[in-house]
């Protein structure tokens, strides 16, 4: 209780257990749905790959990353708020990769439910993060709220856009087969 008084970071130590766990996890999974992509035989390119199953992994050990960054004992908010920003500098620059990868797609053409949740969420999580690192010596308890709500909407973009990748691949699977059905075909 002590502790809680000294440092604002440590009334949030179990929020960050809990969302960087799920953030650790998830990463795991989105080995599985890399898997299942290879498996399905659909067309598609590295280019596919790196613009919407990249992202989700990046989006995931962020959150991870900043909550391990929150959990550590830290000696000066000045020290976590630099940490901070440091990744919200990074995952604005890694945003802007995507943006160029999906500008020059060849196989599949993004939809505007793809540039939302893959670019525009994104963008405004990690400019949020970069926001709350510059903010956080001044205003600790405000922005503390801030990057957790930050850190959430990453992870929920995340398992959107996992979900969004699995679902696409079962429909297409799904299309393929019935597609072959009515045409009489058989593997």
């Amino acid at each position: 209780m002590e502790e809680a008084a000294r440092s604002p970071l440590a009334a949030w130590e179990s929020f960050y257990v809990i969302v960087g766990s799920s953030g650790a996890a998830l990463t795991g999974l989105q080995f599985v749905v890399i898997a299942l992509i290879a498996e399905s035989k659909r067309p598609g390119t590295i280019r596919e790959v790196e613009t919407f199953g990249t992202p989700n992994v990046v989006n995931f050990s962020a959150v991870l990353l900043v909550s391990a960054i929150l959990s550590a004992p830290w000696l000066a908010l000045s020290n976590t708020a630099l940490a901070l920003g440091a990744c919200g500098i990074a995952g604005l620059i890694y945003t802007a990769m995507i943006i160029s990868r999906t500008r020059h797609l060849i196989v599949y053409r993004p939809i505007l439910e793809d540039w939302l949740w893959f670019i525009v969420f994104p963008l405004i999580a990690f400019a949020l993060l970069l926001v709350g690192a510059v903010l956080l010596p001044k205003y600790p308890q405000r922005i503390l709220f801030l990057v957790g709500t930050t850190v959430l909407l990453l992870l929920f973009i995340g398992i959107h856009n996992a979900w969004d990748s699995v679902t696409y691949i079962a429909v297409g699977d799904v299309q393929k087969v019935n597609d072959s059905e009515q045409s009489g075909e058989t593997d």
